[in-house]
């Protein structure tokens, strides 16, 4: 198997186009034609990560943080980024990065940590914009169902827990083909009516071409007329963060302590204690200050993230529990979420877990 099989597999479950500009995500080293030997999922792609593919004889790294975040001027090995490239490179280990394409998806990064506190009644804290485009075309009557279908196999029609979405009404076409034309119903040089079916679809801006494709390959008309429109409507499937509610209410003390226990940590850094209970919980993995004041526009009881700066514990300003846990601490189950992930596409290939601990940050308790 290619490796190139493999990130292809990975951009369905969060396209590339959907990383925040900044980001890096995609292949960082290595060869997409490459035969893959073996895939190691990490938090992030150190040289102790390589030097472990090296010796596991795997050749593929999956990690959530990009080892490259800005564009090197120089490679000679004199920090961190720099060694692990030059080792990756010397040993022919491709890594590729699946960062905040894979933190904008519902069923990604913060999914899994909504499930590990056992959320219900999810939904994604900051949804996005303009990430969706509608799709109207005109189909015969006696081929609409097909053209539908086909719209639907390449990724259109999806609308949040639902699949197969479409609007369709009935009306009459108009056309006069020139004597070029091959029309498959109607005469060249002749006007011709034919009664029509006009559907319209959503579908996800990144698949806009995947689509077209398939509607052109489906559509027994010569001439495929459709038209594209951006949308500026919320995607419920894309957007930033987690906001769900715990099945009972527990108290902020006792909220705390699940916390260490789950994500096993010795400390939690979090704003004052309101003595109020917690029911309705926000979360955004890594680094998630961003999102304070959509946890406190959504009536969220704690909001569960990390990276926090002095001052931002002051946004809490006495409506919310701010819990820090830690960047690793938070997104460590990614690890396990791209394992699952790989070994239900492809059960008989090696996918391993690193068995490196990433975190630079210690704890002395």
């Amino acid at each position: 198997m290619k490796i190139n099989e493999i990130i292809s597999y990975l951009e369905q479950i969060a396209h590339p186009s959907l990383q925040e500009e900044y980001d890096n995500a995609g292949l960082i080293t290595g060869n997409k034609d490459w035969e893959c030997s073996g895939i190691i999922c990490s938090l992030d792609a150190t040289e102790e990560v390589v030097l472990e593919a090296i010796e596991k004889k795997s050749n593929l790294i999956i990690a959530h943080h990009p080892i490259v975040f800005k564009g090197l001027k120089k490679i000679n090995g004199k920090n961190y980024v720099e060694k692990t490239i030059i080792t990756a490179l010397k040993n022919d280990i491709a890594i590729y990065a699946i960062h905040t394409n894979l933190d904008n998806v519902k069923h990604g990064v913060n999914g899994r940590i909504a499930e590990m506190l056992g959320l219900k009644n999810v939904h994604l804290l900051a949804e996005k914009q303009n990430t969706l485009k509608k799709l109207f075309t005109f189909s015969p009557v006696d081929k609409a169902e097909e053209v539908r279908n086909a719209i639907f196999m390449a990724g259109g029609g999806h609308i949040s827990n639902y699949s197969e979405c479409s609007f369709n009404t009935e009306g009459v076409g108009t056309f006069k083909g020139d004597m070029d034309a091959t029309p498959y119903v109607g005469k060249p040089g002749v006007q011709h009516q034919e009664n029509e079916i006009k559907i319209e679809v959503i579908l996800p801006a990144y698949l806009e071409h995947k689509i077209i494709n398939a509607l052109i390959a489906a559509h027994p008309y010569e001439e495929v007329a459709y038209d594209l429109v951006q949308l500026t409507n919320d995607n419920q499937a894309i957007g930033s963060g987690i906001i769900g509610e715990l099945p009972d209410p527990v108290s902020e003390k006792q909220f705390l302590a699940n916390l260490k226990t789950v994500f096993g940590i010795p400390v939690i850094r979090h704003s004052e204690l309101l003595d109020r209970m917690i029911k309705k919980v926000a979360i955004c993995g890594g680094a998630g200050s961003f999102l304070i004041s959509k946890a406190l526009a959504k009536g969220a009881d704690t909001y569960l993230t990390a990276d926090l700066k002095y001052h931002e514990f002051f946004d809490a300003d006495k409506k919310i529990m701010l819990a820090d846990i830690g960047h690793y601490e938070s997104e460590q189950f990614t690890i396990n979420l791209l394992q699952e992930f790989l070994e239900q596409k492809f059960p008989t290939f090696a996918v391993l877990k690193t068995e490196v601990k990433t975190n630079p940050v210690s704890y002395f308790v």
